[in-house]
């Protein structure tokens, strides 16, 4: 994961982008479930659930957006709840179960949500379904027909700077008749 800095006993580090000195390069074992996987990994304490996701496993569902948990691009579940990646640190989900994008569903059979979503068109640029797909399903599986207020309300943390709200409350009904 590091790559060596031309003998100066210094190391990039590909996430962070910063150089770490020896004494800093240890990174503890993480060891989680990710999509139905145990996986163990080496991470610096300092990475976020985020970074590890996308650049260490590869999984590209969850989007970096802002940063700061306030966009929603970033969510995945944690223990089957909704949470900002982009902000929980990896290490302080050590042993517990995270869901992404790719693992809410298959190829062969999308989760209803998922499902919804293509079927009402509800993408435009894409950058913000994962957080979205992510928070109605979790709506969906804590109340399987929510009122529009409760869709509304649910998804209000969730940032679509392209403008297809309707058509994303639209796919978010829509999957509520399919569970």
């Amino acid at each position: 994961c590091l790559e060596a800095d031309g003998g100066q006993g210094r190391q990039a580090h590909p996430v962070l982008g910063h150089r770490l000195s020896r004494s800093t390069q240890h990174m503890p074992a993480l060891a989680l479930t990710v999509n139905a996987r145990e996986v163990e990994l080496d991470v610096p304490r300092e990475a976020s659930l985020l970074q590890v996701l996308r650049n260490d496993l590869r999984l590209n569902g969850p989007k970096f957006g802002c940063g700061l948990g306030q966009c929603g691009a970033c969510t995945v579940w944690v223990d089957g709840v909704a949470a900002r990646s982009c902000v929980i640190p990896a290490h302080g989900i050590a042993g517990r179960a995270v869901t992404t994008l790719e693992g809410l569903g298959t190829r062969e059979r999308w989760h209803p949500v998922q499902q919804a979503f293509e079927q009402a068109q509800a993408a435009q640029c894409g950058y913000c379904l994962n957080g979205m797909v992510m928070q109605a399903a979790a709506l969906l599986a804590r109340e399987p027909h929510p009122t529009e207020e409760r869709i509304r309300d649910e998804l209000s943390g969730n940032l679509c700077r392209c403008g297809t709200h309707v058509e994303i409350l639209k796919a978010v009904r829509q999957a509520a008749l399919l569970a």
